[in-house]
């Protein structure tokens, strides 16, 4: 009673407000109505290899866009939350760029509805790891900490460190496809320290974006030269071409 009397009194000095737009809502960590609308979730038949919505319904069989019909990507499913446009994209860049730590935990879950068909068999949650140079120029890894809140509210294993960037990389924005996988050829590995923990595991990646994939690719392949038995990926938006 004195836990709900207390909750009560604070949320009546600091009302919950849209993660999206600051409007009053009636929960914490919440989205209004019109900033859910503009954030595009992903839900119903999506394709298996980067979870971009799909016409139609499941029949039983495996569905893939035409992208990852057209490229063999070395992980075996992949799902995202949002696109990467409108409120989504604001969302995703005020936790990338805009400080917006507080968005993690919340971004967390909505990958976990995503995911859900991911989390089977114990995987090992890994984020896409920054160069310590980038690092300490933007003071946190955004998708640690959505790889850190996903662990914990799936129970799942997370190592924050298994991967690493072993050479600096420029930023991939504007850059064409083939431009983006050559900049991040052998730029990621398995974490000298750490390797052993990957043989035999599943391993889920998470990352905040994925546009070509060029990233998550860099860092499937260093799983699997570790030993991964399996690769999966998550991320909070997925970039299309419509």
């Amino acid at each position: 009673m004195l836990r709900a009397q207390f909750q009560t009194a604070v949320s009546l000095i600091y009302p919950s407000k849209c993660l999206g737009c600051d409007e009053l809502v009636e929960q914490d960590f919440g989205l209004c109505g019109s900033c859910w609308g503009d954030a595009h979730f992903i839900s119903g038949t999506c394709c298996e290899g980067c979870g971009v919505p799909l016409p139609g319904e499941t029949d039983g069989y495996r569905l893939d866009c035409d992208e990852c019909m057209s490229i063999a990507r070395p992980w075996s499913q992949g799902r995202a939350a949002m696109l990467y446009k409108d409120k989504a994209r604001h969302l995703v860049m005020a936790l990338k760029h805009g400080d917006r730590t507080d968005l993690a935990g919340p971004a967390a879950g909505w990958m976990a509805r995503a995911a859900a068909p991911l989390l089977r068999d114990n995987p090992l949650i890994c984020p896409v790891p920054l160069h310590w140079t980038r690092f300490l120029r933007r003071r946190y890894n955004q998708s640690a900490l959505l790889a850190e809140h996903l662990a914990r509210q799936s129970g799942l294993d997370y190592w924050p460190d298994l991967l690493k960037r072993i050479k600096v990389t420029p930023s991939l924005e504007g850059k064409t496809r083939v431009q983006r996988f050559a900049t991040l050829s052998r730029a990621i590995a398995a974490h000298p320290r750490h390797a052993a923990l990957i043989q035999g595991r599943v391993v889920l990646l998470v990352d905040d974006v994925m546009t070509s994939g060029a990233t998550l690719t860099a860092c499937a392949d260093a799983c699997h030269g570790a030993g991964a038995a399996e690769v999966r990926v998550t991320v909070l938006a997925r970039v299309t071409r419509a």
